[in-house]
C-alpha cells in the first residue's frame, strides 16, 4: 500500500512541476526573426511571449555593434494582445544588432534572454 502511496504522491508532485514551468513567459516568436538577415529596416522590435506579461515590469533594449542604444526607449505593450511587446527603432544603418529583453509574466516569473538580427541593403 505504501508504494501505490508514493507513486501517487510522486505523479501529483511530478505534475506541479510541470505545471508551474510553464508559467514562464518564454519568447514564441519575434519581429524581425530571430538570428535572421532583414532587408527593409524595421521601425520596430516585436517580441510575442509564451504567457500574458505585465507590462510595467518588462524592458526591451535595442544595440549596435559598439553597444549604443538604439531604440527609442517606448517600450509598450500591445492593447490587444496581452503576450505582445513592442519597442521603436531610430534610423538603422546595416549591421548586426542585439535585441535584449526581460519579462514578468501576470504570475510574477520573471525571465530574461536576447537575440540578434542582422539589418542588410
Amino acid at each position: 500500500m505504501n508504494r501505490f502511496r508514493d507513486t501517487c504522491l510522486m505523479l501529483l508532485l511530478s505534475g506541479t512541476a510541470v505545471a508551474h514551468a510553464h508559467a514562464h513567459a518564454f519568447v514564441d516568436h519575434t519581429e524581425p526573426p530571430v538570428g535572421h538577415n532583414v532587408k527593409q529596416m524595421p521601425r520596430e522590435v516585436q517580441i510575442w511571449f509564451t504567457e500574458p506579461i505585465e507590462p510595467a515590469r518588462c524592458s526591451i533594449k535595442v544595440f549596435d555593434v559598439t553597444g549604443k542604444q538604439i531604440d527609442k526607449k517606448d517600450v509598450h505593450a500591445d492593447a490587444k494582445n496581452k503576450r505582445l511587446l513592442h519597442v521603436s527603432l531610430l534610423p538603422l544603418a546595416p549591421g548586426v544588432y542585439k535585441v535584449v529583453w526581460q519579462v514578468v509574466s501576470l504570475d510574477t516569473h520573471a525571465t530574461k534572454g536576447d537575440f540578434t538580427f542582422q539589418f542588410v541593403r
